[in-house]
């Protein structure tokens, strides 16, 4: 646990380098809320945690899932996402994702996602909301829209995701949108490019740590380039998007490295650890391109998780069934 919030570290200061002190408003209401819940859910079920047995000696934070889900899921949301939106959907992450099936290592399903999913579903316009790299607000402005205390966002704070506008673009060619749209950096999502860089960065260092396997990353970013390679119907109006464009544009590394690896949702044998990996990164592109939403890495991830005991029955057999 200690190793993976370290890890999010570069993709966190990236974040608010390139949109401002939103993201870490989020972090910490995510925080505040998924640790209040658990010890909630602790209190009434009469348990007790050591402080030698709890993530940095602190038993309020118990082994520190929670504060990792709450880590995952901020860091998903739309950095200027309001406050209540954060809470109701990381109180769903704790409770119905974690706290209903038994607690830590008891859950079928990635409680981050599914509390992302929620946004996903429900706040679908707060969700696609991201402001401009460069022109974010300051602390005291974040502060205010964040908790709702002025009238509302300023026009040239926000804008639709370059996954977003891809999805809805009928018009302009792909050289176009990077050329003129705001939302288009280098080759990806501006801002989000470097934000997938240092999401890549510290995926890499929980490699270097075995704190992850390879299998689910490489799994995850093979078969969404694969695809995105196969797919991609060059740059006019309809395209899908380049390899590189969805390598480094949304959720990808977030996902590939430190969502879907989750050990508690994922599988524990190397062969299905692919294969899931393999999943996660098709059914996100498919999300992506074919689906209702700009990014499919959380409902990806989801879908996967339902497959995960199938995924080791059928890997088990097959290594049962060599000479």
């Amino acid at each position: 646990m200690q190793w993976v919030l370290l890890a999010c570290l570069p993709g966190l200061l990236t974040l608010l380098w390139q949109f401002g002190w939103g993201s870490l408003l989020q972090l910490l209401i995510a925080i505040v809320t998924a640790v209040a819940c658990e010890a909630l859910v602790r209190r009434l079920r009469h348990q007790s945690v050591q402080a030698d047995q709890s993530l940095f000696n602190q038993p309020l934070l118990a082994e520190g899932s929670a504060l990792v889900s709450a880590a995952l899921l901020a860091l998903t949301l739309p950095p200027y996402a309001p406050w209540w939106l954060t809470v109701c959907t990381c109180a769903f992450a704790i409770l119905f994702g974690k706290a209903l099936f038994g607690g830590f290592g008891q859950n079928p399903f990635n409680p981050a996602m599914l509390g992302c999913a929620l946004a996903l579903v429900a706040f679908p316009a707060a969700m696609s909301q991201w402001p401009v790299p460069g022109h974010h607000p300051g602390l005291g402005a974040s502060i205010q829209h964040v908790f709702g205390l002025e009238s509302g966002l300023v026009d040239g704070w926000s804008q639709a995701t370059a996954l977003d506008s891809l999805k809805h673009n009928n018009r302009l060619t792909v050289e176009e949108l990077f050329a003129g749209h705001p939302a288009f950096g280098g080759v990806g999502g501006r801002g989000s490019e470097w934000v997938n860089l240092a999401f890549l960065a510290g995926g890499l260092l929980l490699l270097q740590r075995k704190v992850i396997r390879w299998q689910i990353p490489a799994g995850t970013l093979a078969s969404l380039f694969i695809l995105s390679l196969l797919c991609w119907n060059g740059s006019g109006s309809d395209s899908n998007g380049s390899p590189l464009f969805h390598l480094f544009t949304g959720a990808t590394m977030l996902g590939a490295f430190f969502i879907a690896t989750e050990p508690v949702t994922s599988p524990s044998e190397d062969r299905a650890r692919l294969l899931f990996g393999i999943g996660v990164g098709a059914l996100a592109y498919a999300i992506r391109t074919w689906g209702g939403y700009p990014d499919g890495v959380a409902f990806a991830v989801l879908l996967m998780n339902l497959l995960v005991p199938l995924l080791e029955r059928t890997t088990s057999r097959t290594v049962g069934a060599q000479p």
